[in-house]
């Protein structure tokens, strides 16, 4: 016979209690799986955090080695893109501090030309070391100081004597106030010359110049001074000297030299100009056009036409003062001029030949 099991039992009571939790935890799970997906479908989409973005910057690495042994000298490590070559000679002047950034040529290739302080480092790279060949330039001078002492000295030289300084012409000779037209007029003249001369050095030349030039061109420095300073002396010893005599043809004579002395200067200034314009927009590829401006027009007839106008402007300087000084600096002047433009144009024949082979190199047809 089958017993009847009582419910009292503590078997009994074991059973109904295991089944009872089990109930009790399925319900408990069913309820948290409930609630987290009420809690997923309004909190909506999960998105993914964003990934951090790191700037990478590629720096360059310049290998300097020497032009003559090709023994690397040093390696200057983490140059920005941003760096110029100035940047790096500061560099390698600080690895080898002999070398002072004036005195550092560098070089892309063992036989081309020294490289702009301008120049950037990421426009020299074609990977991420760059190789530059090192050539110690020796002692430099600055272009600035040597253009500035040249060009300067003329200029307070000659309002020295245009005042009439008693030490040069006697206590007597000073005290007269009269002055021919003439002489007010070649002041002038000589300070537009002088103050063009420096602007055209500092506004264009200096763009295109290395900032420095070796110091043994020290001697052409005192040469040019002792040439400009001495001539001007002496030019202006005589045009401002109380007895100076003016123009035979009196003032005919000065409005006219006077006038195309002023056409000369404006020419050569904006030849230069001309020139430089060409430079700037990288087109010297070809031979230098006539623009719409009329001082340019001399390009037709000469390859030079700078020198033709700073010639001319010394030959009217000539007539317009009629004295010798004057005369035999224009002289020397147009023979120095001559030789610089006869150079310049050998050079144009070899890189624009048909363009230049019909022109003459500084006076039209003649020269």
């Amino acid at each position: 016979m089958l017993k009847r099991q009582n419910p009292s039992t503590p078997e009994h009571s074991r059973d109904l209690a295991a089944h009872g939790g089990a109930l009790s935890m399925s319900h408990n799970d069913s309820r948290s799986f409930l609630n987290l997906s009420q809690l997923v479908l309004s909190a909506g989409q999960i998105k993914p955090s964003p990934a951090l973005k790191h700037s990478k910057i590629t720096y360059f690495e310049v290998e300097i080695v020497d032009v003559e042994s090709k023994k690397q000298i040093c390696i200057v490590d983490k140059v920005s893109p941003a760096s110029t070559l100035l940047d790096v000679k500061h560099k390698f002047h600080k690895a080898c501090p002999q070398w002072y950034p004036s005195r550092v040529g560098l070089q892309l290739e063992r036989n081309g030309p020294f490289l702009k302080d301008s120049i950037s480092i990421q426009s020299l790279a074609v990977s991420s070391i760059v190789t530059l060949y090192f050539t110690d330039l020796g002692q430099q001078v600055g272009w600035t100081t040597f253009f500035l002492t040249e060009y300067t000295g003329p200029l307070l030289i000659y309002l020295l004597f245009y005042i009439r300084l008693s030490t040069i012409y006697g206590q007597v000779e000073s005290r007269k106030n009269f002055r021919h037209p003439v002489v007010h007029n070649a002041c002038y003249c000589s300070i537009i010359s002088w103050v063009l001369h420096l602007a055209e050095f500092i506004l264009i030349k200096l763009q295109f110049v290395l900032p420095y030039c070796p110091f043994k061109k020290i001697i052409c420095l005192f040469q040019g001074c002792a040439f400009y300073w001495g001539f001007t002396s002496w030019i202006a010893y005589y045009i401002n000297h109380p007895r100076y005599t003016p123009p035979s043809f009196g003032h005919k004579q000065v409005s006219y030299a006077a006038l195309a002395f002023l056409m000369c200067e404006a020419g050569n200034h904006f030849i230069n100009v001309a020139l430089a314009h060409q430079t700037n927009s990288g087109s010297r590829s070809c031979f230098p056009s006539p623009t719409y401006n009329p001082f340019t027009w001399l390009f037709l007839l000469v390859s030079c036409p700078n020198y033709t106008y700073e010639a001319g402007s010394w030959i009217s300087f000539t007539v317009m003062t009629q004295t010798l000084p004057v005369g035999i600096f224009a002289f020397l002047m147009v023979i120095q001029m001559s030789l610089w433009a006869q150079k310049k144009h050998k050079l144009y024949l070899k890189r624009f030949y048909p363009e230049v082979r019909r022109k003459a190199a500084m006076i039209p047809i003649i020269f």
